[in-house]
């Protein structure tokens, strides 16, 4: 098994929840060198969770808050309140659930396919993911730029990945630097994925918690490696428009609008090669200083 494959299969084990009772499952959790759980994951398995107690129905949206960190050496329980079954719609309330405590809370919605009016944003302009350098050789030349990098943040940046992530702009996180609060990446998963609209749509939920929080720090020359900035996710929504295969690369394209009181709002469209928009998603995060932390 390829290094890169073995990651893919990793993640696709991960979403594989457990069944422990009717509405109640069961997921594990990997170190990808933050301090805790990573929050796409959680996201991810929430909705595998949900969506193990719906028949006949795709995600279109979920709304969630991050409540607490969550430790990455413990299994996670997520439970399923069976809100409503609707005639076109199904609503499903999931906690994650830690050591007695609710990680995060998340109520998503399921509807069957329908025809309906369309109308999408343009995709913007961005050249091909294969005239841009890949995420291996992009690490190598970050690294090589700091020396003595602390082991755990260069295990983090050398550490295998399930999704692939090719930026338009690259922005070296080690030597942040003050740009304009927008960036774009191509994203696919790391392998070929089975064909299962649930599953890609789940790995989707996973790859958007990727560098939408650092867009909103770009304007500010900071990044979440930066010392004195405590930064995290507080609540995350994501829609589900149009069909879509994640081992196929799509445009991930995002802005922050605004910061201020501590917290940045991040937002992000996914479009296909084609030029389809298929997900939308925004986020608010924590990004106070704690002393130390210096602008660009």
């Amino acid at each position: 098994m390829s290094q890169v494959g073995s990651a893919l299969d990793d993640l696709l084990r991960l979403l594989d929840l457990e069944p422990l009772e009717v509405n109640l499952f069961r997921g594990q959790s990997r170190d990808l060198g933050g301090k805790a759980v990573f929050g796409g994951q959680v996201i991810g398995q929430a909705l595998v969770a949900a969506s193990r107690t719906v028949e006949g129905r795709w995600p279109h949206s979920l709304h969630a808050y991050f409540l607490r960190p969550g430790d990455m050496a413990h299994p996670i329980v997520y439970e399923v309140d069976r809100v409503r079954d609707g005639k076109s719609f199904t609503a499903r309330r999931v906690q994650a659930i830690q050591h007695g405590e609710v990680l995060l809370s998340m109520i998503c919605s399921f509807q069957a396919p329908e025809p309906g009016l369309e109308h999408q944003a343009p995709m913007p302009e961005a050249p091909a993911p294969e005239s841009l350098r890949s995420q291996p050789e992009l690490v190598r030349e970050w690294l090589a730029s700091v020396p003595q990098v602390p082991a755990r943040i260069r295990e983090a940046f050398e550490r295998r990945t399930a999704v692939e992530f090719r930026p338009v702009e690259p922005r070296n996180p080690l030597l942040p630097t003050v740009e304009p609060p927008r960036q774009a990446f191509w994203v696919r998963a790391n392998g070929t994925l089975p064909e299962s609209p649930l599953l890609h749509a789940c790995v989707l939920a996973y790859a958007s918690d990727f560098s939408l929080l650092s867009t909103a720090l770009r304007p500010h020359g900071v990044s979440w490696l930066t010392p004195g900035l405590a930064v995290a996710s507080i609540d995350h929504a994501l829609w589900f428009h149009r069909p879509f295969h994640l081992d196929d690369w799509l445009l991930y394209a995002m802005d922050s609008p605004t910061a201020q009181g501590g917290r940045g709002l991040s937002r992000g469209q996914f479009f296909d090669r084609g030029g389809r928009l298929v997900a939308s998603v925004t986020q608010e995060n924590l990004m106070r200083k704690t002393g130390g932390a210096r602008s660009g």
